[in-house]
């Protein structure tokens, strides 16, 4: 049974393995999740580890899971480093560890918690060929399973959510929406080719563009209206200031490197937001 399409034996199939690991789009679950617990005051690091946890197989279930079917099923790829089968045991290895992950926190914190953990599954795995057909789905799968690792993070700390948490993941979600329609307008071309509708392909890509930096601009503009109305702390107002910069630098690139900046900007904006979170440097 081979794991790996270009090597052999076990050193061969841990790296097949381990090249769905895509630290760029896997960080801002993860950190999300993490995120959350400093929200709700880290009170417990190991319930914060394992939901961490959780959230890292879930979006290494996406990964795997899209990887599958792009190359296996479209054709939209041009190799892969597992095999179909490596690809169908990777699945049920990283689902296996997920529901061990959910469960424990169940069993650890409540039957809430863990339903606030299951849809950062359930986006990655249903997301090829499935939620990515559909603008909407296509677009807010992912930042939606942020949003959620952000509420479970808070939550399995906190057990309860605030108005506060709520309103971070609305934040969240939507400027990530605005980065994921220009990252699907990078594949506008071939998307367009086999009708899959994602935002560029139904609007264009100008307009599919604008569309994505007015989705952005709305989540600064509420992030500030959350700092004046003290849903947030004041030093938190540095968060949206520091994205605007990377936005506006990454407005004059193209689609690829736009995507590059604005990705690397919500890290900044995350970080931000720990600070000031964390700390409360202007209290």
């Amino acid at each position: 049974m081979h794991i790996a399409r270009h090597e052999s034996g076990i050193g061969g199939a841990v790296r097949a393995l381990a090249s769905q690991i895509h630290p760029v789009f896997m960080l801002p679950p993860v950190a999300a999740s993490a995120f959350g617990a400093v929200l709700a005051g880290f009170s417990s690091p190991g319930l914060a580890l394992l939901h961490v946890a959780t959230a890292f197989v879930a979006l290494y279930t996406a990964h795997v899971k899209d990887g599958y079917v792009d190359f296996y099923h479209r054709g939209e790829d041009d190799d892969h480093p597992l095999t179909a089968v490596g690809c169908r045991l990777a699945l049920v290895g990283s689902t296996a560890l997920f529901v061990a992950g959910t469960v424990a926190i169940g069993v650890l914190v409540g039957p809430l918690a863990a339903l606030l953990t299951l849809p950062g599954w359930l986006f990655g795995y249903l997301h090829a060929p499935y939620l990515d057909t559909n603008p909407v789905t296509a677009t807010m799968g992912y930042p939606l399973g942020i949003g959620f690792a952000l509420l479970g993070g808070y939550y399995v700390q906190a057990e309860s959510l605030s108005a506060t948490v709520l309103a971070f993941a609305v934040v969240f979600v939507a400027i990530l929406s605005g980065i994921k329609t220009i990252d699907d307008s990078k594949d506008y071309e071939y998307d367009r080719s086999i009708d899959k509708r994602t935002v560029a392909v139904v609007l264009g890509r100008r307009r599919a563009r604008t569309a994505a930096f007015a989705v952005m601009m709305l989540g600064l503009v509420a992030a500030v209206g959350f700092v004046v109305v003290r849903a947030f702390p004041p030093s938190a107002v540095f968060a949206p200031l520091s994205f605007a910069v990377v936005a506006a630098f990454a407005a004059r690139g193209d689609d690829e490197l736009a995507t590059m900046l604005l990705i690397r900007g919500s890290y900044v904006f995350l970080a931000v937001l720990v600070v000031a979170v964390w700390f409360h440097p202007l209290s």
